[in-house]
């Protein structure tokens, strides 16, 4: 997730499209709430919690302009995230645990 800033955010759930409106209304304290982090660029799906949190991890370690790369190859612009994430249905389409950037 961004902000008209271009701050990153990494994190991971097991509801996406829960997780971005919290984001998006600041029900969550903390760094999104002061950095207006409300803009899904980026997601992937994984198997599990361990793989999603073990992916968050090697996400986060990495230099800014690798993670900026990976979000262009997938969605360059970065709105195609939630243009998806909105024609989603509720539950069908993510898996059980999700990473966002």
């Amino acid at each position: 997730m961004t902000n008209r800033s271009r701050t990153l955010y990494t994190g991971v759930t097991n509801d996406l499209r829960r997780r971005v409106q919290e984001h998006q209304r600041k029900l969550a304290p903390g760094f999104t709430r002061r950095y207006n982090i409300t803009q899904l660029v980026y997601y992937e799906e994984t198997p599990g919690v361990r793989a999603a949190i073990t992916r968050e991890k090697q996400v986060k370690g990495w230099l800014r302009a690798k993670k900026i790369a990976l979000i262009e190859s997938l969605n360059p612009g970065g709105a195609q995230s939630e243009r998806r994430l909105g024609r989603m249905r509720t539950g069908t389409e993510l898996s059980e645990w999700t990473l966002a950037l």
